[in-house]
């Protein structure tokens, strides 16, 4: 379990998360849905600890993370990955070698064979020696999901990962990570600006708004909500 609890932040004047209070269930897809300014990535660099929350206390299993302004636990101790919205490969590493990096910097053993592994997994293998300007943007999305999986991690954040994809590439990888939720028994937190892809993978939105919630529920409950920014934005 993930818990948000009070948490609020500011950049400089501007306030983007206002006594914000999340609970995310284990092993379920989360995506917390809004438009620009909505406060959505800053949640997942909160989580990351890419960000310091300066009111509130995150907690994962029950363990303190951070709380009013203090980093407890640091980034590179979180079991998380990260897929950020411009996937962030090193565009001088080939494919072998970015989802290796992760690996060398935790100093794991076997580090070859658990990158075969996963390239065997997604059926990338024939990419291993390719370097990210020489993938198509499906072929980026898989490896930057397998450099993130390639850790093991039990949490994975997702920064609007789908967003330069065509609709039937989009489809495919929304399945995937459905099918990865289970297979890797992991907790997903997933941000959209697109209702469209939260419907599809959701166990739980939660529609954000200036750093406030407007809803939080399943896919059926967000579709029969009376709240009438819901309801405009789900228009679009």
């Amino acid at each position: 379990m993930i818990s948000l609890n009070n948490i609020s932040h500011s950049y400089g004047n501007k306030v983007v998360l206002e006594d914000l209070n999340i609970d995310i269930e284990a092993n379920k897809i989360l995506c917390l849905l809004g438009g620009s300014g909505s406060g959505k990535t800053t949640i997942l660099r909160i989580i990351a600890g890419l960000e310091n929350p300066e009111k509130g206390e995150l907690s994962i299993d029950n363990q303190i993370f951070s709380k009013d302004n203090n980093i407890i636990i640091p980034p590179n101790k979180r079991k998380l990955g990260f897929i950020f919205q411009d996937l962030a490969l090193w565009p001088h590493f080939s494919v072998f070698h970015n989802i290796a990096f992760g690996l060398k910097e935790q100093k794991e053993n076997n580090i070859r064979d658990k990158v075969h592994e996963i390239l065997n997994y997604f059926e990338i293998q024939d990419l291993a020696l390719k370097f990210p300007h020489q993938l198509s943007g499906g072929q980026k999305q898989l490896v930057a999901i397998s450099r993130s999986l390639v850790l093991r991690p039990s949490i994975l954040l997702m920064d609007e990962p789908l967003n330069n994809l065509d609709v039937k590439l989009k489809r495919r990888m929304l399945d995937y990570i459905k099918k990865l939720k289970q297979e890797f028994n992991l907790t997903i937190i997933y941000v959209t600006h697109d209702h469209k892809e939260a419907f599809a993978i959701a166990d739980k939105i939660v529609i954000l708004d200036k750093g406030k919630i407007e809803e939080i529920g399943t896919v059926e409950q967000i579709k029969q909500s009376n709240n009438e920014f819901v309801k405009y934005f789900l228009e679009y």
